[in-house]
């Protein structure tokens, strides 16, 4: 039985996405795992039964992950590291490492490590772009986007943007709530853009996209020294000092950074991570959900006196379902705009397609819409018409064969035709989306547990 555990168990560190590397107390190397292999860019030959700092020349007791955690005994979690292998290749990674005890003798260390040099580098290079774009935008006095940007009459949107224009007149921070696709950080940069701040800087970053420690350190910026292969460098906070800093999914960062940027907010200070100093900045936030906020503070992903501070103006954008008489003019918009980049000339757009959209639940909300339109007149040719042909298949499968009219018929009953109508509608969801529960229930427009729940009333099968 030990024999088929022990097999099991290096069956599955071989098969993980993480690189694992095991120490014992001398300090080499006694696993060492593919994905490991494959994140350093080493055979492990040139790694196994060697001491690790012979291996890895740029780390020592004092930077090594591995080696703190078996000197000190103690486990070290999401710890950023930055180094080279003896091939100089710089690595990135987040490290969770473990010291392995044995009858209160520490035995050895094991790191489970995730390979961010891709991100680290994506990072940096997104606030060099961030600040180079301010700087070129501050020259030719060019603005992205401002509330004449913004498309749209229906009556709960136009209470939304009138808000949001009041917004502009203060420098009190901000939370935009919306669905993904409806076009919170356009609404963002028109508010700076219409503020005092107008001709500072403003800089946007999605909280999702980027791992804690180091969003941590684009944030804040860092000091040399501050953890493994660390550089002083200068984070978002500094670069947008005197304008607007946009947090897109605010709901995504973790508890500790949330505490931080907290104290930002109150006092007005920020410190770079590894460094003493405290450094004054004057930065409005808006901060974006695309969550219900009291959803979010119930499930402790927001912390309550955080969402006190960055919703003192609070903007709430209606999904596209919810302002299904703007979706005419929307499309309008977007033919006119991709008119000009494809080089085409669409002059109308067929009847059907309009009313098939306006029947469509729109997931995806305006970004959505605007990909479709943007798949159709790549493909329009010398038409001047927008077609339902012109469409891709999905589009055709999921909107307009969907909701074409006089599909379903009275059978008996109001009651009992209701039903037949909501399990073929069920069927055809899942149908058109090769089961897949998620997307049914988008097509559908109600949430996945309410489509597991009807499946299981009307004995249907999704995966």
């Amino acid at each position: 039985m030990k024999e088929y555990l022990d097999d099991l168990l290096y069956t599955i560190m071989e098969s993980i996405d993480e690189g694992i590397h095991v120490i014992d107390k001398e300090g080499k190397t006694i696993f060492y795992n593919k994905a490991m292999e494959n994140m350093e860019g080493m055979d492990r030959e040139e790694v196994l039964n060697k001491k690790l700092l012979k291996v890895f020349p740029t780390l020592d007791k004092d930077t090594s992950t591995l080696l703190m955690a078996l000197e000190r005994g103690e486990a070290i979690k999401e710890r950023p590291q930055i180094y080279y292998n003896n091939h100089n290749k710089e690595i990135t990674t987040i490290n969770n490492t473990i010291p392995i005890i044995k009858d209160d003798e520490i035995m050895g260390a094991i790191e489970i490590a995730r390979d961010i040099t891709k991100i680290k580098e994506l990072s940096t290079e997104v606030v060099q772009l961030q600040r180079k774009l301010q700087e070129q935008n501050d020259k030719t006095g060019k603005k992205k986007f401002t509330f004449d940007s913004i498309i749209g009459h229906s009556e709960k949107f136009i209470k939304a943007i009138e808000y949001a224009k009041r917004a502009s007149n203060y420098s009190s921070s901000v939370l935009i709530y919306g669905e993904t696709g409806t076009g919170k950080e356009l609404v963002a940069q028109s508010i700076h853009y219409a503020s005092e701040r107008a001709d500072k800087p403003f800089i946007a970053q999605n909280c999702a996209a980027i791992p804690e420690s180091l969003l941590e350190a684009m944030l804040f910026g860092t000091e040399k020294g501050s953890f493994t292969g660390a550089m002083s460098k200068v984070g978002l906070f500094e670069h947008a000092n005197g304008g607007t800093l946009f947090l897109d999914e605010i709901n995504s960062m973790g508890e500790k950074l949330q505490s931080k940027l907290l104290r930002v907010l109150q006092e007005k200070i920020i410190r770079r991570v590894g460094g003493l100093k405290d450094i004054v900045v004057d930065v409005r936030i808006i901060a974006s959900t695309n969550e219900e906020p009291y959803k979010i503070i119930e499930e402790k992903r927001l912390r309550k006196d955080l969402f006190y501070r960055i919703n003192v103006m609070p903007v709430n954008l209606p999904p596209l379902r919810e302002r299904r008489e703007d979706i005419e003019v929307l499309v309008e918009h977007f033919i006119e705009k991709y008119n000009r980049k494809l080089n085409v000339n669409i002059k109308k757009v067929e009847k059907d397609v309009i009313k098939y959209f306006k029947k469509y639940n729109w997931p995806g909300n305006i970004r959505e819409l605007e990909n479709y339109i943007q798949g159709a007149m790549n493909v329009v040719g010398e038409d001047e018409i927008l077609r339902k042909e012109h469409f891709s298949p999905h589009v055709n499968t999921n909107v307009f064969k969907f909701h074409a009219e006089n599909k379903y018929k009275l059978q008996g009953t109001l009651p009992d035709t209701l039903i037949a109508i909501e399990k073929e509608m069920i069927k055809d969801a899942l149908n058109n989306n090769n089961g897949n529960i998620s997307k049914a229930a988008d097509l559908l427009g109600i949430k996945r547990q309410t489509l597991q729940h009807k499946l299981k009333k009307y004995n249907l099968k999704g995966d």
